[in-house]
């Protein structure tokens, strides 16, 4: 419950159906995407400018009162998981697009505003913004620069961070700082670099300066179905060490391709073992040269079949159903699990390898979709919450792909940040020494850590007793954390 003069200050801030406090009020944001972990918070607040932020972040800061931002709910690593004695901050009502320069080629807007939205405003001016994760219809902006956001173009055009100017937040003191600028570079430390990404326990993010891009002249998708995995994998890198960079480079195994046809019916060969989408972007000269190379790599690598795109209609069909995988998988079962890793393109046989034969160990179906590009792993985990036991089998299963993305010279997220969900497997990647700086950056910004705490860094005592923790199949590896 929260605290009864706090309420009373938060009252006088927001107007009276922005402060929410009943349990029945506050029972939706208990989780975002990653439902494994649930707690309502003491309050939730919904300010509708910056000054209002302003005054709710000086209110909690005094009486030292957590407060977690939310963005539209979207993330998958329980990012936006609140504090049962806090305030959840939702970011919801700032979704205002405040200016776009279509000769500076920018865009300015509010956290709030959708990340699909940005470019259909961008439109008008031939430019859009080139990140676009799968939940691009319904993430926020201010979510994607606090998760470093990526998507199926980011192979090419880059994440959140290489199209971000300017970032404008409050830090917990109410005091309004600005990250970057206007200009394509700016003097001293690179904060900008620092805040994007930093998962919310910085700042609260008010405002954003992005890039846009003007959108090509043309864009080519070739569709490439193989009858083994590895091949597959294969491919990529092929495709990589022949010197080309394409626009996306996607790939899906076979149980993904069945539940997205199903779903989306985009035409995919659902016999195929998996399936890859190459995209090639530019003027009309460069898409053939390009799609020319595309197509004499993938029938090298062993594709039994190629398709490319004839129209715009069939790209964006193609595309569809890569984007609707987490949706289409979420149709054939109760619940999903969906992991996070980066591991390097070489890499991919062998991992894909130990996901399968894990999915038997531990009986628990998994289709595969991934940024294949740039390694950038989705195992979806299928599960149902209600057995008993599989919560926590599936909880195992994605710590053991995790510690595999270490130990093949990877990393345990490439967009979906750490959020509660990784902290264990943070204690696996980083010494102490590494953490302890973290540790510092931290209370360099928020000395007595009250924004979303207890996220993306674990404690240094957390890890030392992950050296004597043993994570066995059904073992809950996060026993300190709110679940069903």
């Amino acid at each position: 419950m929260l605290d009864s003069t706090v309420h009373a200050q938060l009252a006088a801030i927001l107007p009276p159906a922005a402060l929410l406090v009943s349990a029945e009020d506050t029972k939706p944001y208990e989780c975002d995407g990653l439902t494994l972990f649930r707690a309502q918070p003491a309050a939730v607040a919904l300010p509708e400018n910056e000054a209002q932020i302003v005054a709710v972040l000086k209110a909690c800061h005094a009486a030292r009162i957590p407060v977690v931002a939310r963005g539209a709910g979207t993330s998958l690593s329980g990012g936006a998981l609140p504090d049962p004695e806090g305030v959840v901050l939702s970011l919801a009502k700032l979704k205002r697009i405040i200016a776009i320069d279509a000769l500076a080629r920018t865009a300015v807007v509010q956290p709030g505003v959708r990340n699909l939205a940005i470019s259909e405003a961008a439109a008008a001016y031939g430019l859009y913004y080139a990140p676009d994760p799968s939940s691009q219809i319904a993430c926020s902006i201010g979510g994607n620069v606090a998760e470093n956001a990526g998507g199926v173009h980011c192979l090419k055009y880059g994440l959140t961070v290489h199209n971000v100017r300017r970032v404008r937040g409050v830090l917990v003191t109410g005091e309004i700082v600005e990250f970057g600028g206007d200009a394509l570079d700016s003097a001293g430390y690179d904060l900008l670099a620092l805040v994007t990404g930093s998962e919310g326990l910085l700042a609260v993010i008010t405002e954003i300066t992005v890039k846009l891009l003007p959108k090509p002249q043309l864009a080519q998708v070739a569709l490439a179905a193989f009858d083994d995995v590895e091949k597959a994998g294969v491919a990529v890198g092929s495709i990589i060490g022949a010197g080309i960079i394409p626009a996306g480079l996607e790939m899906m195994d076979q149980p993904a391709v069945r539940a997205v046809e199903e779903f989306v019916h985009a035409n995919y060969p659902v016999d195929a073992a998996a399936v890859l989408l190459v995209e090639s972007d530019g003027t009309p000269e460069e898409v053939a040269a390009e799609m020319a190379e595309i197509r004499r790599v993938l029938t090298q690598s062993g594709a039994t079949e190629i398709r490319v795109s004839k129209d715009e209609a069939q790209r964006n069909l193609y595309w569809s159903g890569r984007k609707a995988a987490f949706p289409a998988v979420g149709r054939i079962s109760p619940d999903y699990y969906c992991i996070d890793g980066t591991i390097p393109r070489k890499a991919l046989p062998r991992v894909l390898r130990a996901i399968a034969a894990w999915s038997v160990e531990y009986g628990l179906p998994c289709a595969n979709v991934f940024h294949a590009g740039d390694g950038n792993l989705h195992p979806l985990i299928l599960f149902d919450a209600n057995n008993p036991g599989e919560s926590a089998r599936t909880i195992a299963f994605g710590d053991r792909i995790l510690r595999l993305c270490i130990e093949v010279g990877g990393t345990v997220t490439g967009e979906h940040g750490v959020g509660v969900e990784k902290l264990d497997s943070m204690c696996v990647q980083f010494s102490t020494e590494e953490l302890a700086r973290f540790h510092g950056i931290k209370e360099a910004f928020d000395a007595y850590r009250l924004l979303n705490p207890g996220k993306a860094v674990p404690t240094l005592h957390r890890c030392a007793e992950m050296g004597k923790m043993h994570i066995h199949h059904g073992e809950v590896p996060h026993p300190d954390l709110p679940r069903f």
